[in-house]
């Protein structure tokens, strides 16, 4: 048997730091992130049923959001248990193949959601700059042509990354100083090169963000355009307000993954690098339905009807 097998064969169990230097806030953290959770799993699963039995919302634009909202369940399920179960177990460890597996899906969500909110956007350029043509442009084919491309590349970028990761050997050093298994700490624990698992990573981020941005950026200066030449103050407010939420949302979300994975700087701090994963695993999966149903007038019309009026009809 050769080194590189023996390697492979004898895989190490990683322990996650986490924020456990912070002894005295275990037990306060395990509650708000259990809070985040609970909010993240209601809010998202509760955009999806009113979706579902609203007709009046069974339009493109939350066609694409009731994909966004699986997605930041699924985002969310893969990272908190692990992160709640570390904050009160006295062993905080996760096996090899459960830190690859927990990379791999998040690696495919996160992939996946970059370029759903792209195709948001872009279906919000077609209902504001050709209303009339609308239908023609944002067809039922384009938009799921849309969703599976989205689905297809954030699996083959997954696959591509945790191949190259397999492919690398671990040794003794097991310590992972985060709560997640993401790429930069699991290369930083492997005992042969990373440099190109490393390169990969980068050039997938950067070709991910360039890509999606420059969607998000064209087309919000077109939107911008055509909004300031609408001649009704109702209209520019409207429209106005539904970009306010998906600028908060890609702002949020796309600033995050910047910092983590395309401007890398020596000079961050592990404490930076935590705290930033928090935000794009954890608390972005809680903020899109608030985001995205807090400004909506059907939105919250249909979770009066489905929540306030049924229980208000079963307590008389």
């Amino acid at each position: 048997m050769t080194s590189s097998e023996g390697n492979r064969s004898s895989r190490p169990t990683f322990n996650l730091l986490g924020f456990s230097e912070y002894t005295g806030l275990q037990i306060p953290l395990f509650l708000v992130f259990l809070s985040v959770y609970a909010v993240t799993l209601v809010g998202n699963l509760g955009m999806i049923i009113i979706i579902m039995f609203n007709p009046k919302l069974h339009t493109i634009m939350y066609f694409f959001l009731s994909h966004l909202s699986f997605l930041d369940c699924c985002y969310s399920t893969v990272v908190t248990p692990k992160l709640l179960e570390n904050l009160v177990v006295k062993e905080k460890t996760i096996s090899f193949s459960g830190c690859i597996m927990q990379f791999s899906f998040t690696c495919i969500f996160s992939g996946i959601e970059t370029f759903m909110l792209a195709a948001m956007v872009y279906d919000h350029l077609g209902a504001v700059c050709n209303p009339l043509l609308y239908t023609t442009i944002m067809s039922q084919k384009l938009c799921v042509l849309l969703v599976a491309g989205s689905y297809s590349w954030g699996l083959v970028c997954s696959l591509t990354l945790t191949y190259f990761l397999l492919a690398l050997s671990y040794g003794e050093s097991n310590i992972i100083n985060n709560f997640i298994c993401d790429h930069p700490v699991i290369v930083s624990v492997s005992c042969s090169d990373p440099h190109i698992s490393q390169m990969l990573c980068f050039i997938i981020a950067v070709f991910n963000e360039v890509s999606s941005l420059i969607i998000i950026i064209v087309s919000s200066v077109f939107i911008f355009i055509t909004v300031m030449r609408m001649p009704s103050a109702s209209g520019h407010q409207r429209t106005f307000s539904t970009c306010v939420s998906h600028r908060n949302a890609i702002t949020i979300f796309h600033g995050t993954i910047l910092f983590l994975y395309c401007a890398p700087s020596p000079k961050t701090t592990w404490l930076s690098v935590k705290v930033a994963s928090v935000f794009y695993t954890v608390v972005i999966p809680m903020l899109n339905p608030l985001i995205y149903s807090l400004r909506n007038r059907d939105v919250k019309d249909t979770f009066r009807k489905l929540v306030v009026t049924k229980f208000l009809w079963h307590t008389i």
